[in-house]
């Protein structure tokens, strides 16, 4: 069967899901999340047996790889500073979603417990699960292995060449099983994120009403079909060239979201100064952000050299319009939207002063309320909170 055709199938049974509502998905994206976290638990073993001798046969590399051919591509501190830009667009697409956290509040049980502790576990697994696993990754394959520039075919994948490496047979399949799986929790993941940030805008009056009906499962269905036009779009595309479309929209949807990232680190700078500009206590809030302001400035800062610097490839050696075009199409919908919406809707910055920040305010008899329901929880229940 044509790709193109399964993909249909799974963007359908996707749909399907989101359409049923909130329960089916969590339960759904619960079962994906534990898949994957074994998964990456098994591959870092397999890694640090790998990089020390004790299966393979190849003896302890250790860190070897990084003096041989080095730790950067390029022979000098230029092109190896380069290299590392014009990947960080594709390495921060690998981390987009994780936002999704802050979406999931409206129809969070206990939002007041969960959430707090929901952003800081995100903070810990990425930490772990994302960065020690491209940090033994370099310590088992050098970046010049030929290997990995053998197209895309998943035997070239760097988690099966390192279960090569372990003498591990059948990498390749199972490594297509691992990525089939995550990309159906991305696309189940994005098509609900999507769908309710389209619900919010409808009852803020930002966008049409039809898109805020919720079906009797809760589910805001007109708007989940309508998210799921740019799925089935991309399945379109995918029939003349899925190369070439995956280029496109990947560079279309990272860099939308690294100015959605600059937005939220925005917004929660000017939300700290207009709290406290009011009179407000820091004390009231549920979650305090680690290392404010800084941290939202540096977000700022890095999310905006990201966006401007990622397309320095079409600059040199010789400007290409093409890769010029490919690389910043995605700020476009951005300026486009905030200036129609400017000109439609005609309004004007919020003085800090006249902020609201009493409309869906978290009180103290919420927390209260929160506590009941969560009770006391012993130690191994924490533990399993944290990991899964």
């Amino acid at each position: 069967m044509p790709d193109p055709a399964w993909s249909t199938i799974f963007m359908i049974i996707i749909l399907g899901i989101n359409l049923v509502g909130v329960r089916l998905y969590g339960e759904m994206e619960y079962w994906f999340a534990l898949i994957k976290i074994l998964v990456v638990i098994m591959f870092i073993i397999v890694c640090i047996l790998v990089s020390t001798g004790a299966v393979g046969g190849l003896g302890a590399t250790g860190f070897k790889y990084w003096n041989d051919p080095g730790a950067f591509v390029g022979e000098t501190v230029r092109e190896g500073a380069v290299g590392t830009v014009s990947v960080l667009l594709s390495a921060g697409f690998s981390f987009q979603g994780t936002e999704v956290v802050g979406i999931t509040a409206g129809e969070a049980k206990n939002p007041t417990k969960t959430l707090p502790r929901a952003i800081r576990n995100t903070f810990y697994r990425i930490v772990f699960f994302y960065i020690c696993t491209i940090f033994l990754i370099g310590l088992c394959i050098p970046y010049d292995d030929e290997r990995l520039a053998a197209g895309d075919d998943s035997a070239t994948a760097s988690f099966t060449l390192v279960f090569e490496l372990a003498g591990i047979n059948g990498g390749a399949h199972f490594v297509n099983t691992v990525i089939l799986l995550s990309v159906l929790s991305a696309a189940n993941s994005s098509l609900y994120t999507t769908s309710r940030t389209l619900l919010g805008l409808s009852r803020d009056g930002n966008a049409p009403a039809f898109l805020g009906r919720v079906n009797r499962f809760g589910s805001p269905y007109l708007a989940v079909c309508f998210s799921s036009v740019i799925g089935f779009a991309c399945v379109f595309a995918s029939i003349y060239s899925a190369s070439a479309a995956f280029v496109w929209f990947l560079s279309i949807t990272a860099v939308s979201g690294f100015i959605s990232w600059w937005g939220i680190a925005f917004v929660h700078l000017r939300f700290r100064r207009a709290y406290v500009k009011q009179g407000r206590s820091l004390d009231d809030l549920p979650f305090k952000c680690f290392a404010y302001p800084y941290s939202g400035l540096f977000a700022c800062t890095l999310t905006i050299l990201i966006i401007l610097g990622q397309g320095y490839g079409a600059f040199a050696p010789e400007f290409d319009r093409v890769t010029f075009i490919t690389n910043y199409i995605g700020i476009v919908p951005a300026i486009v939207c905030y200036v129609v919406y400017k000109l439609v809707r005609r309004t004007k910055v919020v003085p800090m002063e006249e902020v609201d920040f009493e409309t869906g305010r978290v009180t103290d008899a919420d927390r209260e309320e929160d506590e009941r329901e969560v009770g006391y929880q012993p130690w191994w229940k924490k533990a399993i909170a944290w990991i899964f």
